[in-house]
């Protein structure tokens, strides 16, 4: 796990530092606002740790600063002396995930990281639908199948995901066609065996396992072959 670790107070950030890397974890640190707050748009971090009484910018401003930089939600802990109900508030209300406060034991900062961690993971994996070493991510929409990426048309896509939404599923070309195409879509057309052809063409065609199936006289179905 990456860790950006904003923290003024020497003293403190030594000791989350030395805890963090016990664990197995890279840390980066910064001891300013505004330093920490470059770090955090242009690296990669799995989370940040973030003091609310920094030099510079503070870290409601770095925090606030982050959510507004589009697409950016590494989680956040925010650390700090103030613990009134009015701060937890206002840390709260600029996009931290969690707040804690000092002083505290290294144990309940882990146990607060291993909460976010297990949360973004559930809800990552639920964001991302794959079938053996098929993927395919709704919010990126890219497709990946044994590491290469499957260039697909949005049709494709939106019928691709409802194979992978019902694995082992025989699918009927009615039940396709109510689930991917518009309702005045003319169902004596063969534009669904079309479709899906094309889809085959692009997710199986190259590879040593098939996924997606005929079923005579009733439909497709993914599954391994």
């Amino acid at each position: 796990m990456n860790i950006l670790l904003i923290e003024d107070e020497h003293n403190v950030a030594s000791f989350i530092t030395k805890g963090l890397e016990e664990e197995g974890m890279k840390v980066t640190v910064s001891h300013n606002g505004e330093e920490g707050l470059g770090l955090a748009l242009k690296g990669k971090y799995d989370l940040i740790i973030l003091d609310l009484i920094l030099p510079g910018l503070d870290g409601l401003d770095v925090c606030k600063n982050l959510r507004e930089e589009k697409g950016n939600e590494t989680p956040v802990i925010m650390l700090t002396a103030l613990d009134s109900t009015e701060n937890i508030v206002a840390g709260l209300n600029t996009g931290a995930d969690d707040y804690l406060p000092k002083p505290f034991k290294f144990q309940e900062l882990l146990a607060r990281i291993q909460a976010i961690t297990r949360r973004v993971q559930k809800n990552s994996n639920h964001r991302v639908l794959t079938f053996e070493d098929l993927s395919l991510n709704l919010d990126t929409k890219v497709v990946e199948r044994a590491g290469k990426i499957i260039k697909l048309t949005a049709r494709e896509f939106t019928l691709l995901e409802y194979f992978m939404r019902n694995p082992q599923k025989v699918l009927s070309r009615l039940e396709i066609f109510q689930h991917v195409w518009e309702v005045n879509f003319d169902l004596g057309t063969n534009i669904i065996d079309v479709y899906v052809n094309y889809l085959r063409n692009k997710v199986d065609k190259g590879f040593p396992i098939r996924l997606i199936h005929t079923v005579v006289g009733m439909g497709y179905v993914m599954k391994k072959d």
